[in-house]
């Protein structure tokens, strides 16, 4: 999973992308300080894991991972060029979903690249500069669909759709409040691959204080808030400095830290959570001595499918699949043990993979 961290200049997303990555993205209280995307990979927290390579004392644990990649920041007329551009834009059509850090904290220290704190407004002025992005791209295939729409049906069809496209963005609307109307306007909206078409989760950054009621008091929380459930995109709030001052701290330090804050988790897994719901994601688990491991594949993937994560062969030669909830498999203590009890079922190409689930895929090719 890869998720792209956008923003106006200096609302925290380097300071949130060194928190989550701890890659040292440059940070500095000018705009553009990020020249080049930052690229970090982090580690999905799993507790499951630790407790199943203990079982197994296995020799290796592999968590999923999330790849973040952040962007410098956008300013009005990024579509055509302002700022550092459509490079930057470019960078975005990448990610599987955009992690939007809003500004929501007072600080005359801080510059704001418009003179003010208004979050709505820098919300709009970031999707604004996505739509104009993206009628550019629907343009240019328009341009390309058009020359061969008269003798052909098919392109004829796409023609229609794309125009339908270009009047949503004209409108001031985003891609993803266009609904496809069948299979092959669904796979055409994919190709493009639209910045607007991208799910959004915004990232609330408050000061420290504003952290112990989730933003509850801080009125530019409520505005994000607000608008988001207008187009039900996902908020959480997180304090960027602090997430900064916790990635520097050891487990046991973090625990303590939290609980000090009245916090149960850090933002990091916060976001890996809306990130996971958002995505419709999870987690299936596979364990030995050699390695435990977590597979992330999409809520509903079949047996085989889920095996083809692993490798392809497993997919194509699928047999079936050996599978307990982690939970059982932990408290008969041994896979042997849970064997014994009954709780391993043997399941075949239609079983629905469960997030938790313990699995030994039967393969031959």
């Amino acid at each position: 999973m890869k998720l792209g961290i956008v923003g106006l200049p200096n609302v925290g997303k380097s300071t949130l992308f060194n928190s989550l990555t701890k890659a040292g993205a440059e940070v500095a209280n000018y705009p553009f300080c990020t020249i080049d995307p930052n690229i970090g990979v982090v580690p999905v927290p799993d507790f499951r894991l630790g407790l199943l390579a203990a079982m197994y004392h296995s020799a290796k644990v592999t968590p999923a991972v999330i790849e973040f990649v952040d962007i410098a920041g956008l300013v009005k007329g990024a579509s055509k060029g302002e700022g550092l551009g459509n490079q930057f834009l470019a960078n975005i059509r990448e990610v599987d979903a955009i992690v939007h850090v809003v500004r929501c904290f007072d600080d005359a220290n801080v510059i704001h690249v418009d003179g003010s704190v208004d979050p709505v407004r820098d919300i709009e002025t970031i999707e604004l500069e996505l739509i104009f992005a993206d009628l550019e791209v629907v343009e240019r295939r328009m341009s390309k669909t058009g020359r061969g729409a008269f003798n052909d049906k098919s392109l004829a069809k796409e023609l229609a759709s794309l125009k339908k496209l270009r009047a949503v963005l004209e409108d001031g609307k985003q891609a993803k409040t266009l609904e496809p109307e069948d299979d092959d306007e669904a796979a055409l909206f994919a190709e493009l691959n639209l910045l607007t078409s991208k799910p959004v989760i915004y990232a609330a950054n408050v000061s420290e204080d504003a952290l112990s009621d989730d933003g509850a008091s801080n009125p530019y929380v409520q505005k994000v808030r607000a608008f988001a459930k207008e187009e039900g995109s996902a908020v959480f709030v997180i304090c960027a400095q602090i997430e900064q001052e916790i990635a520097e701290l050891s487990d046991e330090e973090k625990k303590e830290f939290l609980e000090d804050l009245g916090l149960k988790d850090s933002g990091l897994d916060r976001l890996i959570a809306a990130s996971y719901s958002l995505l419709g994601l999870m987690s299936y688990l596979t364990a030995g001595e050699k390695e435990t491991r977590a597979w992330t594949i999409p809520i509903g993937t079949k047996a085989p499918q889920a095996a083809g994560k692993i490798h392809s062969d497993f997919e194509r030669g699928f047999i079936r699949a050996e599978v307990v909830n982690y939970q059982d498999l932990l408290d008969a203590k041994s896979y042997a043990a849970a064997r014994e009890k009954g709780l391993i079922r043997l399941e075949g190409k239609d079983y629905v993979m469960q997030d938790g689930d313990v699995v030994l895929f039967r393969f031959n090719v």
